[in-house]
């Protein structure tokens, strides 16, 4: 999130005769919500129609057979845990008020490669507190790779696979585009857009 429409918020609260010191207040909440990034940290317990990847840079017989024949019926179904680090900085150094925040709504989308295919959301609220450290929230994926990749073919689904859950396991190739909802003093606030978080860096 880049800035949140903190003018427009405050013009339409000052309307119902809030105060200029409640206005601070709000304004100052939505400044440390807007602190709080994600980046996307690992994958753990892939398994391609049951068969774990993890630890494998390519497939045994009995692994392919099973596969094949799973591709034969037009079902790979994908089963892994997708963690995400969370950061929130407002640990109460330069400058900043030392608050928590915690996630009511972690609405989510997941993008493997260009694709988008499944969406979910986190089952209970999760507090990011203000420490400077990050916090990690797994987030469990299921999904039958057939549905979104059946025109790309057995070899190149398998090859997706094993780049995200296999031995050299990275979430390079995965995009989750999020908008997160945070409890406020003012109640929750849900980040005005989505946002795409990467592996990479922290947004």
């Amino acid at each position: 999130m880049n800035k949140l429409p903190v003018i427009a918020v405050a013009l339409a609260l000052s309307l119902f005769g809030i105060s200029c010191s409640a206005l601070k207040d709000f304004s100052k909440t939505l400044t440390n919500l807007s602190r709080t990034k994600f980046k996307l940290d690992s994958v753990n317990g892939f398994q391609l129609a049951g068969v774990p990847l993890e630890n494998k840079t390519s497939l045994n017989i009995m692994d392919g057979a099973k596969l094949l024949a799973a591709f034969s019926r037009n079902e790979l179904p994908a089963t892994f845990t997708l963690n995400v680090a969370a950061l929130n900085p407002n640990d109460g150094t330069g400058g900043t008020q030392q608050a928590s925040a915690t996630l009511t709504s972690l609405s989510w989308t997941l993008i493997l490669d260009t694709t988008l295919t499944i969406r979910g959301d986190i089952s209970q609220p999760i507090v990011i507190p203000g420490t400077g450290q990050q916090t990690f929230i797994p987030l469990q994926m299921n999904l039958d790779l057939m549905k979104f990749f059946r025109d790309k073919g057995y070899e190149s689904i398998v090859n997706l696979a094993l780049a995200i859950g296999g031995a050299n396991k990275s979430p390079s190739r995965i995009t989750l585009r999020i908008k997160p909802t945070v409890q406020t003093d003012f109640g929750p606030i849900s980040y005005p857009s989505e946002i795409d978080v990467i592996d990479k860096e922290f947004r």
